[in-house]
This record gives C-alpha cells, sequence and structure tokens, in this order.
C-alpha cells in the first residue's frame, strides 16, 4: 500500500471560500429547510439571529461541492504530473455536526479539511477508512462550522500499475 503525503494525518487542505448571498440562502431553505431566519429576511429580524442567515446544512453541502471540486483540481493534477491518486469509496457516515455562529447574508465563509489518519479495514481488504476533520470559518477566522466524516479509500498498491 503506498500512502500519498496528501492524505498523511495532520495534512490541511484549503478547499476555497464562498459567499453567501441572501438570494441564494432563501433559494436553499425554499427546498430544504424552509424555517422563517432563512427565507424571510423581515421576519428573521425578530428572531433569535437577528437577520436573515444561510440553513447549517447549506454550509454543510457547500462544504462538499468545495470539497469534490477539489478533489478534481487534485485528479487532474495528478493526471498531468503521471501519478496516480487512491480510488474514493463511499461515506460510511460522520458526526460531531457543529454550527458554532450563523451565516448571515454577505459572509465569506472558508472551508478546509485535515486529515486525522486511515486505518485499514479488515473486512475490504485493499481498503481503507480514510478519517477527517473539515472546518468552515468566517473572514476573521471564527469557526462557523465543524464535523468529523470519514470515507472509504483504496491506497495504490506498489507494482500494482492498475
Amino acid at each position: 500500500m503506498i500512502i500519498d503525503p496528501v492524505f498523511e494525518p495532520g495534512t490541511r487542505r484549503e478547499l476555497g471560500s464562498h459567499v453567501f448571498t441572501a438570494e441564494a440562502i432563501i433559494d436553499f431553505a425554499r427546498q430544504f429547510d424552509p424555517q422563517r431566519f432563512h427565507i424571510d429576511a423581515e421576519a428573521a429580524k425578530d428572531s433569535i439571529f437577528g437577520g436573515l442567515c444561510a440553513s447549517g446544512w447549506h454550509t454543510a453541502a457547500t462544504w462538499m461541492k468545495l470539497n469534490l471540486a477539489s478533489n478534481a483540481a487534485e485528479a487532474k493534477l495528478a493526471d498531468a504530473e503521471g501519478r496516480s491518486l487512491p480510488e474514493f469509496g463511499p461515506s460510511p457516515g460522520f458526526r460531531n455536526l457543529r454550527w458554532f455562529k450563523p451565516v448571515f447574508a454577505g459572509d465569506e465563509i472558508f472551508y478546509s479539511r485535515t486529515v486525522r489518519g486511515t486505518r485499514p479495514l479488515a473486512s475490504r481488504p485493499g481498503w481503507s477508512i480514510l478519517e477527517l476533520t473539515s472546518e468552515a470559518c468566517d473572514k476573521d477566522g471564527e469557526l462557523v462550522m465543524s464535523f468529523d466524516s470519514a470515507a472509504l479509500i483504496r491506497f495504490a498498491v506498489a507494482g500494482d500499475d492498475t
């Protein structure tokens, strides 16, 4: 098994940022989380948040979008450099999802993921579990969301060109 340095414990990858517009907050919330502080700017002023804010699920879904875009960019770079990346499988889930602060219209949020480790799976020879901690921070570096996740991953085997 060859573990790419990108997947060594402690390796942090910046995934990019996203600006949450009022229109996008409302559009997302109308479909998936239609609470008054996500869909009505006037009603949100009288809520615990004091203004229109993004659904936490919106902030989490944005992490996934940026994570996949980062993986695609890494795959393109690996192709250009003639190296292979591990094969990703499904995720068995996540835990410890926390939303620390509301994300208001106009906020730019910066996303990252950090490798916590990998461990081989006895039930699926050749596959491992990749454990990550993911975070989202505002422009002041304050944490707005974090969670721990896992994904199945199969690293290349030395001498295997497949």
